[in-house]
């Protein structure tokens, strides 16, 4: 359709959970059989101003694009969720704007992407795929999609470890002004302990190291799970905590912390997992214990976490 027919754009009310599940037919049968399917949408109404056809077109793509990167089967599991951006979220990431949003992720247990194709995916016309196999259009236009609906998407990806898309949509005034009353503002305590904090992703380790200094902690870096486990050999006496992000070069979060804890049975430690990980989903980490914070995360809730973490 050239732009000149491109039919006028209808907003109007949207409950996201309806639309996806309305929409869960036409994705099962995109998908094709040797892939799993899950929706797993949260229990409140998120309204979002929208035009359905858009929004579906969107999913349709981020749906296809999960298939093309699972050739050999897996999982596609999409999501719902109400997040809160605030002031520091925004001076923290350098997007988004400060309100209540819908989001939506879009999580595939596929073969993954580099920095090198994360950084071009939204650019029109780049495709990984070969000449006749789809122009590489549908995520440019998915993003475009979104920016003219005022909400963003980012993309959290390691080779071998699957792709999760994230897409932010700001809850309609209605929406928004129920939900008022729901989030006490916790007040956010700093401390004075030593937080380890691997992370193989520059702008998130300098994130990080940035939000717990200016609220009094002190911080070790390391750049990857090895590094991460020679960081807490040479410093364990004085560590109290270890942020560690799931997903690292060298040793996984999980792999690092057999490590310390065999070393120290007391060690506190926090995962960081940018998407609900193949093989470790999220109930199955907080059944066993386990303490996880997502990202993006608010400065505010990881202040929080680490302090619930410390305090315990």
């Amino acid at each position: 359709m050239s732009s000149a027919e491109k039919k006028p754009v209808e907003i109007k009310s949207v409950n996201i959970n309806a639309l996806i599940f309305d929409l869960k037919k036409l994705l099962v049968r995109i998908i094709r059989e040797s892939i799993e399917f899950r929706l797993d949408l949260t229990g409140r109404p998120l309204i979002i101003l929208a035009d359905v056809g858009e929004m579906e077109q969107v999913l349709i793509n981020l749906a296809s694009n999960a298939r093309d990167a699972m050739p050999e089967g897996g999982r596609l599991t999409i999501s719902t969720g109400l997040e809160e951006i605030d002031e520091e979220f925004v001076a923290a990431y350098g997007y988004g704007k400060p309100g209540k949003y819908a989001f939506i992720t879009v999580t595939d247990t596929g073969k993954g992407m580099d920095a090198e194709i994360r950084k071009k995916i939204f650019e029109p016309f780049f495709t990984t795929k070969g000449v006749g196999e789809g122009t590489g259009l549908g995520l440019a236009i998915s993003y475009g999609i979104i920016e003219q609906h005022d909400g963003f998407i980012r993309v959290y990806s390691e080779p071998g470890h699957g792709t999760v898309f994230k897409i932010f949509l700001p809850l309609s005034k209605e929406t928004a002004t129920e939900d008022k009353k729901a989030d006490p503002a916790a007040s956010v305590m700093g401390g004075n302990e030593t937080v380890l904090v691997a992370e193989d992703e520059a702008s998130l380790r300098k994130l990080a190291r940035t939000i717990l200094e200016s609220f009094g902690y002190s911080v070790i870096l390391a750049v990857d799970g090895e590094d991460a486990i020679t960081k807490f050999m040479e410093n364990r006496e004085r560590i109290n905590l270890v942020l560690l992000d799931m997903i690292m070069p060298k040793k996984s979060g999980k792999e690092v912390r057999e490590v310390i804890i065999k070393v120290d049975p007391r060690m506190k430690v926090l995962f960081v997992s940018g998407y609900a990980m193949e093989n470790i989903t999220y109930k199955e980490l907080v059944e066993t214990g386990f303490d996880l914070i997502h990202k993006p995360f608010r400065p505010k809730d990881l202040l929080l976490k680490i302090r619930e973490v410390l305090d315990r």
